[in-house]
């Protein structure tokens, strides 16, 4: 594929690093935003997967770093939940103003979350896809647990989070126990697929059920037999990029007059 490396900005203005995916043999028939898991970064090995098998269909690919992440500036201590969900739309005005709008749209853990969500203020969205993404976004406090009573105290905490500290702030928790999953997940409108492991260990399956169970047809659900939350195995990052590829271009008209 074709990457090009681009910037663009965010909802609170800071300037949004990204890599564009564009197929290496003609121009795309349709384009996509992915969205990352939460303190991840658009350079995950998964992601660039799944990007280049999207790309290899002929589906370009935006993936970009939240605000305060990776080469994104801003400061993540001043994110939310909320403030993801305002960059994806930010990167899709992007899109649709530099090429086309996405048409799909696919998010990965809170990324998953991020992306039901976004789609209710994204009209040219077609189709969803999720990845080991979580029923509820407050599903990610979990994480800061250890840190719940200080950060409810002095408003504040430095939070270790796969190894890497993070300021977590009163807000950030607030603002995730006040969404509504469900109702995002049943007003969504739009072709679903939903893929998790079974033995996904920071995620638990049951998320899967239950956005399925909320979710409107048509809806699918594909399972990561032995694959871990982040897909660390390139063949079953691989694969998801593949099985999107081919389930999406039943809805986005790949190859129709």
């Amino acid at each position: 594929m074709n990457s090009l490396k681009i910037s663009f900005a965010g909802s609170g203005g800071d300037a949004l690093a990204a890599r564009l995916d564009l197929p290496a043999d003609g121009a795309p028939y349709a384009y996509a935003l992915f969205a990352h898991c939460f303190t991840c970064t658009k350079n995950l090995k998964a992601i660039g997967n799944i990007s280049g098998a999207l790309s290899r269909a002929r589906i370009a690919v935006l993936r970009f770093d939240f605000t305060g992440l990776g080469e994104s500036e801003g400061d993540f201590a001043d994110t939310s939940f909320s403030s993801n969900v305002e960059d994806l739309i930010a990167a899709a005005h992007y899109l649709a103003t530099a090429h086309e709008p996405p048409r799909l749209l696919i998010g990965h853990s809170l990324g998953g979350a991020a992306v039901i969500r976004a789609a209710a203020e994204l009209d040219a969205v077609e189709a969803v896809a999720t990845i080991g993404a979580p029923a509820d976004p407050a599903h990610v406090t979990r994480l800061v647990e250890s840190s719940r009573e200080e950060i409810e105290r002095s408003g504040e905490a430095l939070v270790s989070i796969g190894g890497r500290p993070f300021t977590i702030r009163k807000p950030f928790l607030d603002d995730l126990e006040n969404t509504a999953p469900e109702s995002a997940i049943a007003a969504l409108r739009r072709p679903l697929v939903i893929f998790h492991s079974p033995v996904d260990a920071i995620v638990s399956i049951e998320n899967a059920e239950r956005i399925y169970k909320a979710a409107r047809h048509p809806k699918s659900f594909v399972s990561l037999d032995r694959a871990d939350h982040l897909l660390s195995e390139a063949a079953d990052s691989e694969y998801v990029g593949a099985v999107i590829a081919a389930w999406a271009s039943r809805y986005l008209g790949a190859g129709r007059p």
